[in-house]
């Protein structure tokens, strides 16, 4: 498999988790978003590929190009099944899918850097830039705090779907200075994550694009 991804994106971030908690060997294609000429995301040899111009995008081992990390992910989960990202209760499905969606629908989407470039065009200053950015991931991570459980990952003592998505918003709060401090249990799952090989491999710090 080949997976064009960027070491900071979030999104790509989530695909890397559960390609390796999945134990899946790939091919990392990295695609410099902030390139001279607006990023390789913009070129014609990359909008070819995913004509929205995004990462990540995942080139199956059949040769199938699949975009937009919640599909990449659901493919995974159904065509590796041997290490579930999901539980095998019902009820408790429903619940990690719910924070998945809480991050990857209501949080991240408002951080992203298409949406702060339109905010920034449209005259607000940094300052303002970083109290939007501050308002939507303290106002997600706070209803993503009542929601997970009490010991271990986000619902168990292994990690699954909600803790896929989880960690990479973590690594983005940190990047915009959004403080933890009122969320034990997220700060429990992300000192959890720091000892997980494959948390620690999906890294962007590990990543073969990382700048040295």
């Amino acid at each position: 498999m080949e997976l064009y991804t960027y070491y900071r994106s979030t999104s790509s971030y989530r695909v890397r988790i559960a390609l390796a908690l999945k134990g899946l060997d790939y091919h990392a294609q990295p695609v410099n978003l902030i390139a001279p000429g607006g990023g390789e995301h913009r070129q014609p040899a990359y909008l070819a590929l995913n004509p929205q111009g995004r990462v990540p995008a995942l080139r199956t081992d059949a040769g199938h190009l699949l975009t937009q990390s919640p599909a990449i992910i659901e493919f995974l989960e159904e065509r590796y099944p041997q290490v579930p990202l999901l539980s095998r209760d019902l009820a408790t499905r429903a619940q990690e899918r719910a924070v998945a969606a809480l991050i990857g629908c209501d949080i991240h989407p408002l951080h992203n850097v298409s949406v702060l470039n339109l905010l920034r065009q449209w005259g607000h200053d940094e300052s303002q830039v970083q109290a939007w950015i501050g308002h939507w991931i303290t106002q997600g991570l706070a209803a993503v705090e009542q929601l997970i459980g009490e010991n271990g990952y986000c619902f168990g003592h292994e990690p699954g779907l909600a803790d896929v998505y989880l960690i990479p918003q973590l690594y983005a709060a940190e990047r915009f200075k959004v403080a933890l401090d009122a969320y034990p249990r997220i700060r429990r799952v992300a000192a959890l994550a720091q000892q997980h090989p494959a948390f620690v491999q999906a890294h962007p710090a590990n990543q073969p694009d990382t700048p040295a």
